[in-house]
């Protein structure tokens, strides 16, 4: 791998784990200058390496009622496009926030969120069950997050150890 790919898989990794790092803090971590890094991650949004930056929250917190489904769908591929016509379909929803092509029983993995379980059963049943090529679906309620996208989410314990005195 050349110099120019590591820089760029380094400023990738610490900017998933922080995107709001300061890039000057960022180049001096990596060694280089700021503005190699700022010229770096300009290039990478431009090809789209980049494709966004979100701020992750925990609404457990907010007091906001929100529920989060990850949905299986089992699907008939279409002749000369195979899965991609569904999944563009079905991630055109506003209320999808991804759609994964999986391996294994199922082949597309959806998330979604709602106010509700019962607004989500209505996607399911309304929306993504009666399109043609959808051969089946299974729902998946997310009743807590313990790590999401590498970040724990619940407090951080004190140690469980007793403490030792003389």
């Amino acid at each position: 791998m050349d110099k120019k790919q590591e820089l760029r898989n380094e400023i990738l990794k610490n900017l998933e784990k922080n995107s709001r790092i300061d890039l000057g803090e960022l180049a001096v971590l990596l060694g280089v200058e700021e503005a190699e890094v700022a010229n770096e991650v300009t290039e990478m949004e431009q090809e789209k390496i980049i494709c966004g930056y979100h701020t992750m929250i925990n609404w457990d917190k907010t007091g906001a009622e929100q529920v989060t489904a990850l949905i299986e769908v089992r699907v008939t591929p279409q002749r000369n496009q195979g899965f991609d016509r569904i999944a563009e379909r079905i991630y055109n929803y506003p209320e999808v926030n991804a759609v994964y092509l999986i391996s294994g029983g199922y082949d597309l993995l959806v998330t979604l969120e709602g106010k509700t379980l019962k607004e989500v059963s209505l996607f399911v049943s309304e929306k993504l069950s009666p399109i043609d090529s959808v051969i089946s679906t299974a729902t998946h309620f997310i009743l807590k997050k313990y790590k999401d996208h590498g970040t724990i989410m619940l407090p951080k314990k004190g140690s469980d150890r007793m403490a030792v005195t003389p």
